[in-house]
């Protein structure tokens, strides 16, 4: 298994689509890259994202890059639909060398690559979210999420 961090707006909405994806083993909300070693609740300049476990020989970090730009908006700077502020930033975390490569040339073949505003860098810190935060759509599926229900669901019946 490996571990890559992705961020895309809010956490609720990305877990839940991340979570049905082959390849995917498990998922986890939480917040990446503050500027701070925070303690519960000081989130300063962290990203919501969505720590995933995968499979590699399932699925890749290029084909989880296409994934993830199929629910965001990549041009955005801080906001995705509604949600508005630098913790809704996108970006790509990862403690591994290859899988920053291999997002960054996904981002780097796009025509549009000047213009896309993910971040792609290393994992310098991570927080867990609470119980609250985690498989939230699951729980309640009629709160807000910025990913359109379509989409949302896309995933969902193909494992």
């Amino acid at each position: 298994m490996e571990q890559i961090y992705l961020a895309g707006g809010c956490l609720w909405g990305v877990q839940e689509f991340m979570r049905h994806l082959p390849g995917v083993v498990s998922t986890e909300a939480g917040r990446a890259n503050g500027t701070n070693n925070t303690t519960v609740g000081d989130y300063d300049g962290y990203a919501e994202c969505v720590k995933l476990e995968f499979e590699p020989s399932q699925v890749s970090v290029t084909q989880l890059m296409g994934y993830l730009f199929e629910i965001i908006d990549p041009y955005s700077v801080n906001q995705q639909g509604e949600d508005i502020g630098e913790k809704y930033r996108t970006g790509v975390y990862s403690k591994q060398q290859s899988h920053l490569e291999q997002a960054q040339a996904y981002i780097d073949a796009r025509a549009d690559k000047d213009q896309i505003a993910v971040e792609v860098g290393p994992l310098i810190n991570y927080v867990k979210s609470d119980e609250e935060h985690q498989d939230r759509l699951t729980r309640f599926p009629n709160d807000y999420c910025h990913i359109p229900l379509d989409l949302l669901h896309k995933y969902r019946n193909s494992q």
